[in-house]
This record gives structure tokens, C-alpha cells and sequence, in this order.
């Protein structure tokens, strides 16, 4: 297992110390894992009224709403397999519901225009409803907005989309996660409901250093928002999946997906937006993914820098009170203090007809050029490094997919003087005359005056 030195050990314990002193935590538990590793670990306080137990990384917590990132598994890896399209509305797979507009995408991105609780009294603090009864009670009136329109968080959305997991796989939504996700990363410690040891879940009083008990259900259809729990030691695995090491449970490319902005819930120079299951945001050049997590009692983030294959997480038992900056901190520490060893270069082989194909290109007189990228990949940018940059992908039929970037999922063909890039012509010379377009354009002159 990949340790931090000590002096790292002390800094990012301290930062955890102050938390749960200077925020009044009854007690909280973090850890930062590396190439899917647990670096680091650390806990603080006390998980039940007094004397209570010092929390260790087998301490149940709640999970909330992560929950719903687990549920966004098993529906992307039902949209792998064919059984729906993200493009679906979700009416066509729960007949009849009468918020059916929306599609199975929009639901994960929280875009579907739904209201952000269900109609029942406060789920969260209630014993639930079975899905028959949540999906009755819905009408015209819980839909909030155009579907697509906007973002909106909506804990009723995953309540359909547990209840379209049950009705495609023919098992209750639990079940199907707990096979399908919890099991493959080696999960065990994650239940619906808690199991010794676990921690109490406290309110702590605004103006005195005293507390309250909050209570704890079984939420029905309306699980898949939030009702899991589980321990650091669990969540560092799924910390380490989200950055990338999927253990077979999802396709990278679908995983990458997931992570992909959807939408953006503060403007345009984002720093929170959501992807398919997935909150994101953005801290001191990372781009973050994973998710919040809040239930009556309990508080819980964990954020995977996939760039650097690194994760970072916290579990505790209060209603409210951890800062946001808790974990952000704690990547900044380990980053000071023990920064990630760049891999080291290695030449590779090259095919020489690919090699041939390297160096400058044009798009009019616009210079651009091509790199060869490992496993005859392709990646073609602006001399100026500004503007359409993307990464290709060979295909069986001899041509390139685009990646990312404007190009992505557009069609690359080489010809022998020229390449094509859904009909755009790159040349290499600027406007060269024999290519097919815009090619005969004219000479280059200095104009008369």
C-alpha cells in the first residue's frame, strides 16, 4: 500500500483536526488514495454520544446522495448493453408516468425540469413510500421546467431512474447495484441500512456544544437518492473508480462519459456543473468528479482527479457544518508536500506510413499539425495552440473517430495528399492547388494599389 512520509501524515491531520474542532464535527473520518491506493487515512472525534468510539476506517457512515452515482452505473452499463438510449424518454420505460417528457440523460444530469423533492412528506426524515404510490402521486404540477432548459437537482429523478433500473433488470434497484457495482470493487461494507460498527447520526445545536439524535429510515422508491451507507475503506475504492481503475464494472470510455459536463450550475466560468450521475467541479487546475452527500445526521464528499489518478474523501456524522474547502485542502497538501512523479518517457514504435503523416498541416492558410499518438492514435491542433484541437482513434475501416475536443466523434480520412475531416480538406501547403477543395483558388500575389 502507498504511504505519505510523515511529515505529509501530520499536515493533512491537522487539517482534519481543525475541521472537526474549529466546525464542532461529532466525528469525522478522511482519506486520499493514489493509482488506486489508500495514501493516507485519518479520523477525528467520537461516533456516538459520550464515551463513544473513535471512528477507523471499518465505521459505517451515510452516504446520501453518492448513492445516485452508483444507481448512474447501472443505468450506463444498461445503456451499453442495449436495453435503453440516453435519448429515451423516461415515460417509455415507466408507462404512463406523468412526467414522462424527460429523458433517461436528463434525469441523471438533472436537467429534466422535475421538482427537486418528491410529493410525500419530508423523505428524508420519513419512512418512504413503495414506487407504485411515489409514481401515482406525480402530475403536471412536479414538473419545475422545460426538460433540458436548465439545471435543477432533483432527488425525484433518481427515484424514477431506481424504479426504471427495477423494471429493465427485473430485481429491486439495491439489488441490482449491489451485483452489479458493490460486489466486482470489492464494496462489502456498503448496506442499505446501517451495521455495527456505525456512527450516530447528530444535529449539533447552532448556539451550545450539545446534541441532537436524528432519525434513520428505510426510504422506499425514493432509496436510490440517498440511502446507502458505507465506510472510508469502501469509499476510497469507488474514489479510486471514478478516477479510472473501473475494475471491469463499466467501459472506460462510458465512465469518461459520465464525467463529461452536462451542464453547469454557476455560469460560464464554471466551477460546478454535473455529468451523467456525476457532480463535477473544477479547484486550482483539476477537474474533479464525484459527488456530496447529505441525510439527517450525516455529511459526505468524495472528489477523483482522473488526470492524476488520485481521490480524496470525507465521512461524517453532523447535519451540517463540514466546509467545502475540507477536501480541496487536502489535495493541496498532498500536492505540496509529495507531488506526483510525472511516468517517464519511453519511445515506442511507429508505423511509417502514420509517421509519414506527421508535421504540418493546413486548413486554408491556417498551419496545424499532426502528432502520432500511441496505438495509432492521431492528434491534430493549430500551430497557435489556441482553437479545434482533438484526438482520433483508428478504426476497422481505415479511418480515424475523433475523441474530444470539436471534433469528437467526427470522421478523419487520409488521402494521399491531403486529409479530410468531415469535408474539411487539410493540405500541406496552404491552399494547395491540386487538392479537391477549395484547391484552383488562385495564386498567392501582393495586391496593386
Amino acid at each position: 500500500m502507498t504511504q505519505v512520509g510523515q511529515v505529509t501524515a501530520r499536515a493533512l491531520m491537522r487539517r482534519l483536526a481543525v475541521e472537526q474542532s474549529e466546525s464542532r464535527i461529532p466525528s469525522i473520518m478522511a482519506a486520499v488514495v493514489r493509482e488506486g491506493q489508500v495514501a493516507w487515512q485519518g479520523g477525528r472525534g467520537r461516533t456516538a454520544g459520550p464515551p463513544g468510539g473513535e471512528p477507523t476506517p471499518g465505521t459505517q457512515y451515510r452516504l446520501g446522495s453518492i448513492t445516485k452515482s452508483m444507481v448512474a452505473v447501472v443505468v450506463m452499463r444498461m445503456r451499453d448493453e442495449g436495453l435503453l438510449d440516453l435519448a429515451d424518454p423516461v415515460g417509455k420505460h415507466l408507462p404512463g408516468v406523468r412526467a414522462g417528457e424527460a429523458t433517461v440523460a436528463q434525469l441523471l444530469s438533472h436537467t429534466g425540469g422535475l421538482t427537486a423533492e418528491p410529493p410525500t412528506d419530508w423523505w428524508e426524515r420519513t419512512p418512504g413510500v413503495e414506487a407504485g404510490e411515489l409514481l401515482g402521486r406525480l402530475g403536471p404540477a412536479h414538473v419545475k421546467h422545460r426538460p433540458g432548459r436548465r439545471y435543477h437537482y432533483s432527488n425525484l429523478g433518481y427515484g424514477l431512474l431506481g424504479e426504471l433500473v427495477a423494471r429493465l433488470r427485473g430485481v429491486p434497484w439495491l439489488e441490482a447495484v449491489r451485483e452489479e457495482v458493490l460486489e466486482p470493487l470489492g464494496m462489502g461494507d456498503t448496506t442499505p441500512r446501517p451495521r455495527s460498527p456505525h456512527a450516530v447520526g447528530y444535529a449539533v445545536h447552532p448556539y451550545a456544544d450539545v446534541l441532537l439524535a436524528e432519525p434513520e429510515h428505510d426510504h422506499g422508491a425514493m432509496g436510490p437518492a440517498g440511502q446507502l451507507w458505507s465506510t472510508a475503506g469502501d469509499l476510497a475504492r469507488w474514489a479510486a473508480f471514478v478516477a479510472g481503475d473501473t475494475g471491469g464494472v463499466l467501459a472506460e470510455g462510458t465512465l469518461a462519459e459520465m464525467r463529461e459536463p452536462a451542464t453547469v450550475d454557476d455560469g460560464d466560468a464554471w466551477t460546478g456543473g454535473y455529468g451523467l450521475g456525476l457532480q463535477l467541479t473544477r479547484h486550482a487546475g483539476r477537474r474533479l468528479a464525484g459527488h456530496t452527500g447529505s441525510m439527517p445526521g450525516f455529511l459526505a464528499t468524495v472528489w477523483a482527479d482522473p488526470a492524476a489518478a488520485t481521490g480524496v474523501l470525507f465521512l461524517a456524522n453532523a447535519t451540517s457544518g463540514v466546509g467545502r474547502t475540507l477536501l480541496f485542502d487536502l489535495l493541496d497538501i498532498l500536492e505540496e508536500h509529495e507531488p506526483r512523479m510525472p511516468r517517464e518517457w519511453v519511445p515506442g514504435a511507429a508505423d511509417p506510413d502514420l509517421l509519414a503523416l506527421t508535421g504540418l498541416w493546413h486548413w486554408g492558410p491556417a498551419p496545424y499539425t499532426l502528432r502520432l499518438l500511441p496505438d495509432r492514435g492521431l492528434a491534430l491542433g493549430p500551430v497557435s495552440g489556441g482553437g479545434r484541437a482533438s484526438r482520433f482513434v483508428p478504426q476497422d475501416d481505415g479511418t480515424w473517430l475523433g475523441l474530444d475536443g470539436y471534433y469528437a466523434g467526427e470522421t478523419l480520412r487520409v488521402g494521399p495528399d491531403h486529409l479530410d475531416l468531415n469535408t474539411f480538406v487539410f493540405t500541406r501547403e496552404p491552399y494547395d492547388p491540386g487538392a479537391p477543395v477549395p484547391g484552383g483558388v488562385g495564386d498567392w500575389h501582393t495586391p496593386t494599389t
